[in-house]
């Protein structure tokens, strides 16, 4: 008698034993400890400020995605811009997991953060810090998700030297932001402050319940 199972046989016998991947329960309040080049601060996010947005957040914070990630858009009094991944390749794929658009509720008040977009609908890995009190942004409902509730004045800190970028500014190539990520970011603008870690600051949101 052949004890030989066939490898084909095997892999399926093994693949029909799995079971689907749980859903990961995300808190509806969680904290975020953001070590970064000028100093470290705590960021609260609120699902009910905005679900999608926050769910995006705990996700990519899960995945490590922020670490070493360079704060590429900083306007003095304004916005403080990151959310690009250190390898392009990576980027390239999570730009492209856009969420729906949360209902707008909270405003954009100095130390909340909300994702950036270019159209509805269009949310993805890129989040924007207030610098400041920004009703405009509230006026074209950027969605705030979080709030800074400690070390604040980290974010003033930010090197902010290079400006917005093209067309409006003249240093940074935003279409090699999105392409290049840290391969551009590093070389070209060597005082861009950046990320060093960001993580739960209850462990037990690395392993959160689930479903």
């Amino acid at each position: 008698m052949n004890r030989f199972i066939p490898i084909a046989v095997l892999c399926l016998s093994i693949c029909a034993c799995k079971k689907p991947a749980p859903k990961v329960v995300v808190p509806n309040i969680f904290q975020v400890k953001f070590d970064t080049s000028q100093g470290t601060f705590v960021v609260e996010a609120n699902k009910s400020w905005a679900p999608r947005g926050v769910d995006r957040f705990h996700e990519l914070v899960r995945i490590k995605y922020f670490d070493q990630g360079r704060f590429f858009r900083v306007l003095k009094g304004f916005i403080a811009q990151f959310g690009v991944h250190r390898d392009f390749d990576v980027h390239d794929k999570w730009r492209r997991l856009v969420i729906p658009d949360d209902p707008f509720k909270e405003r954009n008040l100095r130390g909340t953060l909300a994702f950036a977009k270019s159209d509805p609908d269009t949310r993805s890995t890129e989040i924007f810090i207030n610098l400041a009190d920004n009703p405009a942004l509230d006026d074209q409902k950027f969605v705030p998700f979080a709030k800074i509730i400690s070390g604040i004045d980290v974010i003033d800190k930010l090197y902010s030297g290079y400006g917005e970028m093209r067309p409006e500014g003249k240093d940074i190539d935003p279409g090699r932001v999105e392409g290049e990520t840290n391969e551009y970011l590093v070389q070209h603008f060597p005082k861009m402050d950046y990320i060093i870690t960001a993580r739960f600051v209850d462990d037990s949101n690395q392993n959160p319940k689930r479903n």
